[in-house]
């Protein structure tokens, strides 16, 4: 193979792997986070419990519990079975 059709086809290669990663449909950053009940593993919760029976991560007892929640990206809360919207939070400016 000579060179020129080798740069050619690595820079065509190039190109339609930076095109392919561009059109992915899971965003890099959300713009905001909820707090999705109902859907935490046992000892797999974010933060408190919504009900006030404990205030730490990783304290949930359940599967699945209704005060038990995680954060998950903004407007993937309703598409899980089971799960609903606690509160919505901003999330944190990239420097």
């Amino acid at each position: 193979m000579n060179k020129q059709l080798l740069s050619a086809s690595l820079a065509l290669g190039a190109a339609l792997g930076l095109s392919s990663q561009s059109s992915l449909a899971v965003p890099d950053s959300p713009a905001a986070w909820e707090k999705c009940a109902g859907i935490a593993k046992a000892g797999k919760n974010d933060c408190g419990a919504l009900d006030g029976s404990h205030n730490c991560a990783g304290q949930a007892r359940i599967d699945n519990a209704d005060h038990e929640w995680v954060y998950v990206p903004e407007g993937t809360c309703e598409k899980i079975t089971g799960g609903s919207i606690a509160k919505i939070k901003p999330a944190k400016k990239e420097k």
